[in-house]
């Protein structure tokens, strides 16, 4: 009996997990807040590994559940406020500069951008902490826009919160199948990647062909027609066709 579990389990972790998960061992609860701490600067790093970790390193008994949500969700604020203050020292002239010079960006597409956030600018930090990709960059408008630091945080640290206990405990209750949680969570990413680079091409693509349009009307010849003098007292004359 003892082989057979043995043979369906899941190795130990290996490579980066194998490293989250001896920090974690060597620095506790701290340790999976550094770590995500450093995943919402770095991107690249996924949280969708690192959090199910977390709750294998508990079931493993070298640190609390309660202690992996409570520092990654600090480790999730620390991060946050880094990006911020980010987009809060590039301040909102010097970004509406930037993105003027940039390539089929018009500034009339940075009003909208700056509108949208402005109306609906709380409900993108709170969700977007649940999103892929959009976890870190939500970051850098909120400071650009000088959102209010009291209000930032408690949206970060609320939605990071309701992220971060699903996966703990998701890899808590799993233990060595913490891959599982991994993999369906790596799907989620690459969808939101994918959704986002279709958005992008489409993007591209209609204001690539638009812009041929506008040079295109640019350059068409142009009809002009002789102005014909007239008199001041100029009449126009009438005549019955029977």
């Amino acid at each position: 009996m003892h082989s057979m579990i043995s043979a369906t389990a899941s190795p130990e972790p290996t490579g980066f997990a194998g490293w989250v998960v001896g920090v974690m061992e060597s620095l506790g609860s701290p340790g999976a807040g550094l770590i995500i701490a450093l995943e919402n600067l770095f991107p690249p790093v996924p949280s969708e590994l690192v959090l199910p970790l977390a709750g294998f390193t508990a079931s493993q008994g070298s640190m609390s559940v309660l202690g992996a949500i409570l520092w990654t969700t600090l480790g999730s604020l620390v991060g946050a406020l880094a990006l911020y203050w980010v987009g809060a020292k590039l301040g909102r002239t010097r970004t509406r500069n930037l993105l003027a010079r940039a390539p089929l960006i018009k500034l009339s597409d940075v009003d909208k951008t700056e509108a949208w956030f402005a109306k609906h600018g709380t409900k993108a930090v709170f969700f977007g902490r649940m999103l892929p990709l959009f976890r870190s960059f939500i970051s850098v408008p909120a400071g650009v826009e000088r959102m209010g630091l009291g209000v930032f945080s408690a949206l970060t640290a609320l939605g990071s919160l309701v992220w971060n206990t699903a996966f703990v405990l998701a890899g808590y209750a799993l233990g060595e199948n913490w891959h599982l949680v991994e993999h369906y969570a790596g799907l989620l990413s690459r969808t939101v990647l994918l959704t986002t680079i279709l958005t992008i091409a489409v993007f591209v693509a209609v204001r690539v062909r638009n812009g041929r349009r506008e040079r295109a009307a640019a350059e068409a010849p142009t009809v002009q027609f002789a102005r014909v003098p007239t008199s001041e007292a100029a009449t126009e004359e009438f005549r019955r066709i029977d």
